[in-house]
């Protein structure tokens, strides 16, 4: 695989589908299989090889002529793409690739989007969501110079080391005698020098971190090993929360992998059996994920919707529309009818969750809201294609994600599509799922009825410089696949 390029946090990840030899459909964030396809699957395997893999083809010139022919065949865009342009003078296929998108990416229309990344990887993470680190998120404020755990996976080493949200890394080194202060970090190299410090996510890998947290200061030995991410915490990611007399039920999705299958139905099973028809979806972190997962989540929504009701559309470019695709709402046994639904999002809510939040607007209407802070913008989706001999595949920018209605509009985030906004705090000093946590407290406040502040959009949020004073997933220049689509992974 070639070095990537840095990138904005959460720039690149998010929602992707795979190109099968019959179609290519998707909207979620990445995908190594079908990802919703023809039949609603979400098997992960590989991409359509375009053209058929060459045994030891895969010189740089190589791989940066196939990207070339994929972009020139798939692009959403292609009347932005350079007639003609070089490859010689790029170092690696990526950097390549951000010449030929560059002229959308100054539109605001594929915001390094399109990428190569590594097949084996993609396909690890999307199908148990396998990778490797301590197992945080972590949020980088390089104006206070503070890096914030804001989220710990079970079963990952760090939670197992007592690191949790809410912790705040003070110092960084190989041994308790090797620290470096995160203050001076930020200082010698900005977020980069955190994320070098921190190490490549190699299981073995030890790192001695000094922390802060509601019990004090300590000094932590954490080692890297491999696991899986859970989809949905076994902590606080389902709950049924009695608020006034109402039952609210909570559901906290890290990511639309297709482990997430299960659990999802676990949840929505649970609501259903409680008669809980008012529901608060906690989405603040998650990039996206697989399409097929996206269309569960909208059918587990969609009780009593009738078999002609569109969830969502795909629509390609006008030379690949044998590729649209409509989609139905399709009946599962643990689906409920929703009365009033309050999303949590933030900055790095994105695609496929997009997606989802998108997909109700034209049945709940005033009867929904996004809660938190606007969502990432991004209605438009890739393929991925595969050059297996090389271990690349090509995400690449294919088609827009429209609902019912027909809107993709939304490239500036859904805080000024979704009828009803709350704007609230991601209180990192209370762990999710806690009802008095900021954005909880809110998303409770919209479904009793009760007043909330309306998210910024547009001008008002530049005049309140709220698009990029805000903290950020912290992201290394070279993502890991588990990376792209979990910002702020470690």
């Amino acid at each position: 695989m070639t070095a990537r390029s840095p990138r904005p946090p959460i720039a690149r990840t998010l929602v992707s589908a795979l190109a099968l030899l019959l179609s290519a459909c998707g909207g979620g964030g990445g995908a190594g299989g079908q990802s919703g396809g023809q039949t609603g699957g979400g098997q992960v395997g590989g991409g359509t090889p375009l053209p058929p893999p060459v045994a030891a083809n895969c010189s740089l010139s190589d791989r940066q002529a196939w990207a070339r022919s994929v972009i020139d065949e798939w692009y959403l865009y292609p009347e932005t793409v350079p007639g003609t342009l070089s490859p010689a003078g790029f170092t690696s296929v990526q950097a390549y690739i951000d010449a030929l998108t560059a002229t959308a990416r100054a539109q605001g229309r594929d915001r390094f989007f399109t990428f190569v990344t590594s097949i084996a990887e993609e396909n690890a993470f999307f199908a148990q969501g396998t990778t490797a680190g301590f197992g945080i998120r972590l949020q980088s404020d390089p104006v206070a110079r503070r890096v914030t755990i804001i989220e710990a996976y079970e079963g990952a080493p760090a939670l197992a080391a007592g690191l949790d949200r809410g912790d705040r890394i003070e110092a960084i080194g190989t041994g308790p005698t090797s620290l470096t202060p995160v203050e001076d970090l930020f200082a010698r190299g900005g977020a980069a020098a955190i994320t070098d410090a921190l190490g490549p996510n190699t299981a073995g890998l030890a790192r001695t971190l000094r922390v802060s947290g509601p019990t004090g200061t300590r000094t932590v030995s954490v080692t890297k090993a491999s696991f899986d991410i859970p989809p949905v915490s076994s902590r606080y990611g389902v709950q049924i929360l009695s608020d006034g007399g109402r039952q609210v039920g909570y559901l906290n999705l890290r990511t639309f992998i297709s482990s997430a299958d299960a659990p999802l139905r676990q949840a929505f099973a649970r609501f259903r059996a409680a008669g809980v028809t008012d529901l608060v979806i906690d989405l603040r972190y998650n990039g996206g994920g697989l399409l097929s997962i996206a269309e569960l989540f909208g059918d587990l929504l969609g009780r009593n919707r009738f078999a002609a009701d569109v969830f969502g559309q795909t629509v390609y470019r006008p030379e690949k529309a044998a590729n649209n695709r409509t989609r139905r709402f399709q009946t599962v046994a643990e689906s409920v009818a929703p009365t009033r639904i309050a999303f949590i999002t933030t900055g790095s809510s994105a695609s496929a969750s997009e997606v989802v939040i998108n997909a109700m607007i034209p049945y709940l209407g005033a009867n929904m809201a996004l809660v938190g802070a606007n969502s990432f913008g991004k209605p438009v989706g890739q393929i991925a294609l595969d050059r297996a001999a090389c271990d690349d595949r090509l995400r690449v920018l294919a088609f827009s994600t429209r609902n019912a209605a027909g809107s993709d509009n939304y490239f500036s985030g859904l805080a000024g599509v979704v009828p009803n906004s709350c704007q609230a705090a991601d209180d990192t000093a209370l762990p999710l799922g806690d009802r008095n946590e900021a954005s909880l407290r809110a998303a409770l406040d919209f479904i009793a009825g009760r007043p909330c502040t309306p998210i910024p959009t547009g001008q008002q949020a530049r005049s309140l410089g709220t698009t990029r004073t805000a903290p950020e997933p912290l992201l290394p220049a070279n993502p890991s696949a588990a990376q792209l689509e979990l910002p702020g992974l470690f």
